[in-house]
């Protein structure tokens, strides 16, 4: 009862300025109590204690290994890990094993923070400030990370893709400003949404300008790994995919961006006008069913005519089809078809990030270190809603107007 009693006094005199140090200490103790149960429970007995009888667990302690330092999201503690020997097989500790430095929390911090803009050089301040003066962490581990990532990006592009039920594809290229690259290279990217609401990268590869030929080549990559046809793609106006699309993924239906859309019309339209012209535009995707929606581009139309706004209402009436296609999946994921928003929210800062400081000498170099950021961003995908019914969309059920059409009378109608 002492002992708790000095202990609880000790811990009252911690006081604000040294709080972080002796968070970090009591985690090590913790850390270092895990090792030690974890080798009495391997050879059933206590550090102290001598074998039972002839039967019990073989093997002994050996002491303990080279002091060594792991680095977690709340700081860095030093550990010794204690070694055991004579045992049937070699002993691999669950808690810590033999060669690691740091736990998967900071290993995901890393891209992170290359993704917010610090330079290689900057990584050892940066990471000594928020994980401690001991982590061991500097720019070379940064960039033997770098080349760890790359090695798992090529991997990762060759993982087959035939176990996939793709009911929506949301594709988009985000452009990279390489130090060394006269132009900019297209990053193409490519988001399913599964039959169980996950949501997935499946594709990310440089391309020039979104070209037919590179869509074409990311489309057929992943067509070979085993994709099978989705059953919508979203995308923006790039003809490039649209035009392959057709070849590769013959019975996918298409579908639009309206926020591209929106703003190729009203920049037809004077700066004076835009607003009333954007109330009009940006109302059409919210209509209730393709009539109205019909019935209010003709609208727009006609504001067009008297007002001397032709090219707007041609922009609009452009691809037209392509732009109502939601209409003809369930009325559930219409917020999520509508747009490439997918996309677009978590690879924003990517963007911008990508296109500062000429940090890549080369677009490939660039590749495998956007590549694991956006694994990172993966893990924080949101499903997309009702995922029974995109079972139902996966299983070919036709909808009309966001609900789904019963019998074949429905249907012919």
């Amino acid at each position: 009862m002492k002992k708790k009693s000095t202990e609880g006094q000790e811990a009252s005199r911690v006081c604000y300025e040294a709080l972080e140090q002796w968070a970090r200490g009591r985690i090590q103790e913790l850390v270092q109590g895990l090792l030690e149960e974890e080798v009495e429970e391997l050879l059933g007995r206590q550090k102290w204690q001598r074998k039972a009888n002839v039967d019990a667990a073989i093997g002994y302690r050996n002491g303990y290994g080279k002091p060594r330092r792991l680095t977690m999201s709340n700081g860095t503690v030093e550990l010794r890990r204690p070694r055991a020997r004579g045992l049937e097989q070699r002993f691999e500790s669950a808690v810590l094993p033999l060669f690691a430095r740091r736990t998967k929390e900071v290993g995901a911090l890393l891209p992170e923070l290359y993704l917010h803009g610090l330079a290689e050089g900057d990584f050892e301040l940066a990471l000594r400030g928020l994980l401690g003066e001991g982590a061991p962490l500097s720019a070379s581990t940064v960039a033997r990370l770098k080349g760890k990532w790359q090695g798992e990006y090529a991997l990762w592009r060759q993982q087959s893709l035939s176990e996939l039920q793709p009911v929506y594809m949301w594709a988009d290229g985000i452009y990279v400003k390489a130090g060394l690259e006269k132009e900019k290279a297209a990053m193409l990217v490519v988001v399913l949404g599964l039959s169980d609401g996950s949501k997935v990268i499946a594709y990310l590869g440089s391309g020039y300008r979104e070209s037919k030929e590179s869509w074409a080549a990311a489309l057929r990559d992943m067509r070979d790994r085993g994709l099978v046809d989705p059953r919508l793609a979203v995308a923006d106006g790039a003809l490039g995919l649209w035009s392959s699309l057709s070849e590769v993924f013959p019975t996918t239906r298409e579908q639009r961006c309206w926020n591209h859309k929106i703003v190729n019309v009203l920049d037809q339209v004077p700066k004076n006008k835009q607003a009333e012209a954007k109330a009009m535009v940006a109302a059409l995707p919210y209509c209730s069913t393709r009539q109205e929606a019909e019935k209010g581009k003709k609208s727009f139309e006609g504001w067009c005519a008297s007002n001397g706004f032709a090219k707007a209402a041609e922009i609009l009436g452009r691809d037209w089809e392509r732009m109502v296609s939601f209409y003809d999946f369930p009325l559930e994921h219409w917020k999520h078809i509508r747009t490439t928003n997918i996309i677009e929210s978590p690879f924003a800062a990517l963007r911008l990030r990508t296109d500062a400081a000429k940090r890549f000498k080369k677009v490939e170099n660039a590749t495998a270190v956007i590549w694991k950021a956006l694994m990172v961003a993966q893990k924080r995908f949101r499903k997309l809603d009702a995922p029974e019914i995109l079972k139902e969309v996966y299983a070919g059920v036709k909808f009309a107007d966001g609900v789904a059409i019963k019998n074949e009378k429905e249907a012919a109608a």
